[in-house]
């Protein structure tokens, strides 16, 4: 594995948008008792499902700790890879790489496609105080490990940030938020303005579009844009909404409404904003929250939490998307039918069970992770 000097943008990198072709898909394995409920057992199920689901449109690769390869292996279909490593916790969107894709020039003057990844730094969501756990050691490592894997160059970089916390278009603009990236438990020492200027040198783009905050209740990431927002193309956005003017997460939606209806784009587009209602409120059951060993080692799951539920925390396949359902059948179907219509050269596939992931703090695009396929066009 090369290290790289210097920042992606300065060789010609860029993070594609992830509607662009993928060679596979990288996944973790859960199985934290103190995270998964029931030993992680019907978290397991549900991380069968979406990798089942994504391996009609692309390869999945599943990782999985020494402990659990074997049951892991038993679970999922024969041609989805499993392959051994440990970490803490199986977010892969926060602890694994960030791909970044380029066209550069080799000695003969001829054009190499090439594909990197970033390191970043990761601080389990907040650190030792405010963190969802104390030790996140190994999970420093999975980047590393992945690219070593594939054989491909590393962007090592000191500041935390988490895959989850950034949505690009491919054509220079990237989505955050404020509630996050600026938190004081993630860079304190570093200015809006300077992290601006890190996510321009490593991700290649050239706009920020800042909004306030991410879905209400989703204090374990506080607040990633994956949840609340998303290109669905260059132009357009998805934004988690919901109609009830008494739900908290009116005032977060209305909010992100009027600054992405009053922006552009980094090429100067005004951009479309599609509505993608959240199903309930739903919250942790009793019975859901007796399953989690609550041993002190991993932020607490009370029951009567609210679950940081959204159907914009999709995954985007080759030619498919895999939305996660949560057993609310209006919004669930809902959801379906805006997506198809967003997305028409795709199949929309709804993944049940996803209420299981949500419980541990994520979903979809949470414990997914694109690997960009080899590019065929220079970088603009």
């Amino acid at each position: 594995m090369v290290e790289m000097k210097g920042t992606p943008a300065e060789h010609g990198f860029y993070m594609p948008a992830e509607w662009e072709p993928h060679s596979q898909c990288w996944m973790g394995w859960p199985e934290r008792p103190d995270n998964w409920r029931d030993n992680a057992v019907p978290g397991q199920s549900a991380f069968v499902k979406v990798a089942a689901a994504i391996s009609k449109f692309e390869p999945v690769t599943v990782c999985a700790s020494p402990a659990e390869w074997e049951n892991a292996r038993s679970q999922l279909p024969d041609h989805i890879r499993v392959i051994e490593m440990s970490m803490n916790d199986s977010w892969f969107r926060d602890c694994g790489p960030t791909f970044v894709i380029a066209k550069c020039k080799s000695n003969s003057g001829a054009l190499e496609p090439k594909v990197a990844g970033i390191d970043w730094n990761f601080n389990s969501w907040g650190g030792v105080d405010d963190g969802c756990y104390e030790d996140w050691s190994l999970d420093l490592l999975v980047t590393r490990k992945i690219l070593g894997i594939e054989k491909l160059p590393r962007f090592p970089h000191s500041m935390i940030l988490e895959g989850g916390s950034i949505h690009v278009d491919g054509e220079g603009t990237c989505l955050t938020t404020e509630e996050c990236l600026l938190n004081k438990n993630r860079n304190p020492h570093m200015t809006k303005e300077q992290i601006e200027d890190e996510l321009k040198a490593y991700l290649g783009v050239s706009k920020i579009i800042w909004l306030p905050h991410g879905l209400y209740g989703d204090e374990d990431t506080n607040g990633h844009i994956d949840n609340m927002c998303c290109f669905a193309k260059p132009g357009v956005v998805l934004l988690s909404w919901t109609d009830d003017e008494t739900d908290p997460q009116f005032e977060r939606s209305a909010e992100a409404f009027s600054i992405l209806s009053n922006t552009t784009d980094a090429r100067g587009r005004k951009l479309e904003i599609i509505k993608l209602h959240v199903p309930g409120p739903l919250y942790m059951t009793d019975e859901e929250a007796n399953g989690i060993n609550q041993d002190g080692n991993a932020k607490p799951r009370p029951p009567g939490t609210r679950l940081a539920a959204s159907y914009v925390n999709f995954y985007t396949a080759n030619g498919g998307i895999i939305t996660p359902e949560f057993g609310d059948r209006k919004w669930d179907d809902e959801a379906v039918r805006v997506l198809s219509q967003t997305f028409p050269d795709h199949k929309v596939v709804r993944v049940e069970g996803a209420r299981e992931i949500v419980l541990a703090g994520g979903n979809i695009h949470c414990i997914t992770q694109q690997q960009p396929a080899v590019p065929t066009r220079a970088a603009e």
